[in-house]
């Protein structure tokens, strides 16, 4: 909003130009508010068939409002030879992404919304290469000259060391720093180049990110669409969910926010028609009391069966050792 229209509202002008300025400024509200809406939906990229979050307002926003979790994949841009903190993007479950897709929480940046999509021209393209490139230039020309320095300084140092010695060296070393300016080359594969994090993706040309989301969404069989009901039931009734292949099960159930909570759950999810060997179920019972987690066998509730409750049907598993 511009400041004199900021201040001609509210004043009596003539011809009605104070309608149209209460107009404007209705517009311009309408606007910001359509832009803050936009910048509030979370941004989900497919790779492969694998959902990451790559903005670090899109992560925030899913854990503090949405209660997503997920798992941060990346390395730290100052210690990647390191896996003990690691960065974004985040990897969330299939279901989640599903979940805040439907739901309108989020967009799939393969295919954003139509009406919204700006056809990018080829002039426009060029001029934005063209000014990347003139960005590397500048930036290579002060890495040179700070290079250059650093050599300065080096030669220098070696200089002032050498002062008690004899003056061969020190003479060899005058010469080579009054030449330096001619002869010194600062290789272009040296260049330190920018990552602009704030943006991240592994690209944003449309063909690119179509190869990498082909897999997505993955055919759904009765094993996920039993996932998915669960994950969509137990995230309604409150409970936190993380994956639990290291557990045996679908998912890890939490009361609250895992920084706060142990699971207290371990999910495992299947359709209600599905038979599974007594050996499975004593092994995940078994699993579960020797890491303190009750099991839940979570099956959905067939649409057609009005004698079953709720959603999805839960039946709980001790371990309470051999008779």
């Amino acid at each position: 909003m511009d400041w004199t229209t900021t201040q001609l509202v509210g004043k009596s002008l003539p011809n009605g130009q104070d309608v149209k300025c209460r107009d404007r400024e209705s517009v311009i509200t309408k606007t910001d508010q359509g832009n803050a809406a936009k910048d509030r939906t979370i941004q989900i990229s497919i790779c492969g068939s694998t959902p990451l979050l790559w903005r670090s307002v899109d992560i925030k926003q899913s854990r503090d409002e949405v209660g997503v979790i997920g798992t941060l994949i990346g390395s730290l841009a100052r210690q990647p030879r390191q896996n003990n903190r690691l960065g974004r993007p985040l990897e969330i479950l299939k279901e989640e992404a599903r979940l805040l897709l439907e739901t309108g929480e989020a967009t799939d940046v393969r295919h954003p919304d139509k009406s919204k999509k700006v056809s990018e021209s080829g002039e426009s393209h060029l001029n934005a290469v063209q000014f990347y490139q003139a960005r590397l230039d500048r930036s290579y020309e002060e890495q040179c000259s700070l290079a250059l320095e650093e050599k300065k300084a080096v030669l220098h140092r070696v200089m002032d060391e050498k002062q008690n010695s004899n003056e061969g060296p020190e003479r060899a070393v005058r010469e080579r720093l009054c030449s330096l300016e001619k002869s010194f080359s600062f290789p272009r594969s040296a260049m330190a180049v920018q990552l602009c994090t704030a943006r991240a993706g592994f690209s944003h040309c449309p063909e690119e990110l179509a190869f990498l989301a082909a897999d997505w969404p993955e055919p759904r069989d009765k094993r996920s669409e039993a996932r998915f009901r669960v994950y969509k039931d137990l995230r309604r009734k409150g409970f936190y969910l993380t994956a639990a292949g290291k557990f045996g099960g679908d998912y890890l159930v939490y009361p609250g926010d895992p920084l706060r909570f142990h699971a207290h759950f371990i999910a495992l999810c299947m359709p209600m028609d599905e038979s599974s060997p007594l050996s499975d179920i004593l092994t995940i019972a078994r699993l579960g009391s020797n890491v303190k987690k009750t099991v839940l066998l979570c099956s959905p509730r067939d649409p057609s069966d009005s004698q079953v409750e709720g959603d999805v049907v839960y039946s709980s598993l001790q371990w309470s050792g051999m008779v």
